[in-house]
């Protein structure tokens, strides 16, 4: 469907443009006839100016006798310039055809329902300044004004449309990625839910023949280094998790089997480091800066971890027990 556009400065510069093109035919006609009669006018004057006078009124008569002279475009710039504004005319035509057609082919919304352009008026206006060449320059300006004014508008138009494709385009884009975005965090959070659960089974199953045997270390001192000192200080923090005495038997098998609950633990294979042997051990610096010596923040670490990664101790100590590491 194509849009309506009032083009109505242009429409009264053709029309007055037309009018003009069709008085022109008159115009030349008598221009000529008006030429011919002064033409023979002149040449009958001269015969009898030349029996009364001497030589010298025939020469003033020749040296006064001029004509008038008048600017215009001709040539190669007269042609340049009307070129200039076919090909203008053209590039619009084109403009306007090639969004209607990308925005038919994208099947996208682009907030109107006006997605093509007329340019039958422009197409016009091009065939009579066409017709309007056959007479000099001066006389075509009209005809050249109302193309250059309607190849303006139909240019401004396809502007608009390209302007809403592109925004529609940009929009659909957009969206596809959230829509992406929303698919994989669906995904990451079945695949965490699934883990979670098979962890728990495993804890569960472990509660049998799997259970853990603890080695509780004594004498130990929260804030302290040695194992019995470390133990200690996880039993302090496992009240802010929210976990019991069970719990702390699993912990403590957990970590008896890692690393013996020694901070300098460090495994050469793998490069594991410390009481939970984080892998790197560099990940414990986000518990603190001195994760490398103090026990209490691998610990912090390290109950952080299972917190988030399995829900319990237990939950920890049942995957160990099934793959041999948590």
């Amino acid at each position: 469907m194509r849009t309506q556009t009032a083009f109505s400065p242009a429409r009264r510069t053709l029309r007055r443009a037309e009018r003009r093109f069709r008085r022109r035919p008159v115009l030349v006609a008598a221009t000529l006839a008006i030429g011919v009669l002064a033409s023979a006018g002149f040449t009958s004057a001269a015969p009898a100016s030349q029996a009364a006078a001497s030589g010298t009124l025939s020469n003033f008569s020749l040296a006064s006798f001029t004509t008038a002279s008048v600017t215009t475009v001709t040539g190669a710039d007269a042609h340049a310039t009307t070129d200039d504004v076919f090909a203008g005319a053209s590039a619009a035509v084109t403009a306007a055809t090639t969004v209607a057609s990308d925005i038919a082919a994208s099947g996208l919304d682009v907030g109107t329902t006006e997605t093509s352009i007329d340019t039958s008026e422009l197409e016009a206006a091009v065939t009579q300044l066409q017709r309007a060449q056959a007479l000099p320059a001066v006389h075509a300006d009209d005809f050249t004004t109302a193309v250059t004014s309607l190849t303006a508008t139909v240019n401004e138009q396809a502007q608009g449309l390209r302007g809403k494709l592109d925004a529609a385009i940009a929009l659909k884009a957009q969206q596809e990625a959230e829509e992406k975005a929303r698919k994989e965090a669906e995904a990451a959070a079945a695949a965490a839910k699934a883990e979670a659960e098979a962890a728990a089974a495993a804890a569960k199953k472990s509660s049998g023949s799997s259970a853990p045997s603890p080695v509780y270390a004594t004498g130990g001192a929260v804030g302290g280094t040695s194992p019995a000192d470390a133990q200690a200080t996880a039993r302090a923090m496992l009240g802010g998790y929210g976990w019991g005495d069970d719990q702390f038997g699993c912990l403590v098998s957990l970590w008896q089997k890692e690393s013996g609950w020694n901070y300098q633990a460090y495994n050469r294979s793998s490069g594991a480091f410390g009481i939970p042997q984080a892998l790197p051990g560099s990940k414990m610096g986000s518990a603190g800066a001195d994760w490398q010596t103090n026990p209490a923040t691998q610990i912090a670490w390290g109950l952080g971890y299972i917190s988030g990664r399995y829900g319990t101790p237990c939950g920890a100590w049942g995957h160990s027990q099934s793959t041999g590491w948590y």
